[in-house]
């Protein structure tokens, strides 16, 4: 998989991931408290650096090296 997204974006999915993933654990007795393991998609795709969304529709958030 080529890595489409960028520094910025990265270190953005990352964070909301965490939040979300923690909001599971500390808000685990709500009855939508599940929706919170939504996190685990950005997490991942950050921590991959690849987002198959960005691959469908030809988007990258990566910088482009200049040569």
């Amino acid at each position: 998989m080529t890595k489409n997204v960028g520094n910025i974006d990265r270190v953005l999915r990352i964070v909301v991931g965490l939040a979300l993933i923690a909001g599971f654990f500390l808000n685990s007795g709500g009855s939508y408290s599940w929706l919170y393991l939504i996190g685990i998609v950005p997490l991942a795709t950050g921590l991959m650096s690849t987002c198959p969304l960005y691959s469908v529709f030809g988007f990258s958030t990566c910088p482009t090296k200049k040569g």
